[in-house]
């Protein structure tokens, strides 16, 4: 028997849905305004920044950006001729690839991380109270817990399998 949404948990879920939509589309835009790096660009960027070495097996990041590879593929041929990010192959299997972060791609994230902190923080964090924010983290850490489940449960373990130790 499918358990509809109320009235209230419906109008809740949709403007869940406007909220994300409109939060990105003006994080992005400030972004690209401020920087010329798109959301996706960032998100790159900033998870080769997080990186040991400022690199990562392409599987990797796609795991991480929660991508299909094609669409990272996509993503990073047009990073890469912009001179942000280099490909290059692994030495222990020639099937791996690493995402390089390049000298360019550090400067435009290290130029482009002040303006979108600001941009974040006007859009979200000084438009909430303390205990706003308090739940909001509770509400995000529930909800990314049970996905984190789901995922474990439809793919038979929380990790990609052969992630660790070779490229």
């Amino acid at each position: 028997m499918t358990r509809w949404l109320s009235e209230r948990e419906q109008r809740l879920w949709r403007d869940f849905l406007r909220m994300h939509t409109d939060l990105w589309a003006v994080v992005g835009r400030d972004l690209q305004a401020g920087s010329g790096l798109s959301p996706g660009d960032f998100e790159v960027l900033v998870h080769l920044t997080d990186s040991a070495e400022h690199r990562l097996r392409v599987t990797e990041l796609a795991h991480a950006m929660r991508w299909e590879r094609s669409r990272l593929s996509h993503q990073l041929a047009r990073m890469e001729k912009r001179g942000l990010i280099a490909r290059r192959n692994c030495p222990e299997d020639a099937r791996g690839a690493f995402v390089v972060l390049t000298p360019e791609g550090l400067a435009a994230i290290e130029s482009a991380a002040p303006s979108h902190v600001e941009s974040v923080r006007r859009v979200l964090f000084d438009v909430l109270t303390p205990r706003q924010l308090e739940s909001l983290a509770d509400v995000c850490s529930s909800v990314l817990a049970r996905l984190d489940q789901s995922a474990s449960v439809d793919s038979g373990s929380s990790t990609v399998p052969g992630m660790k130790g070779s490229c």
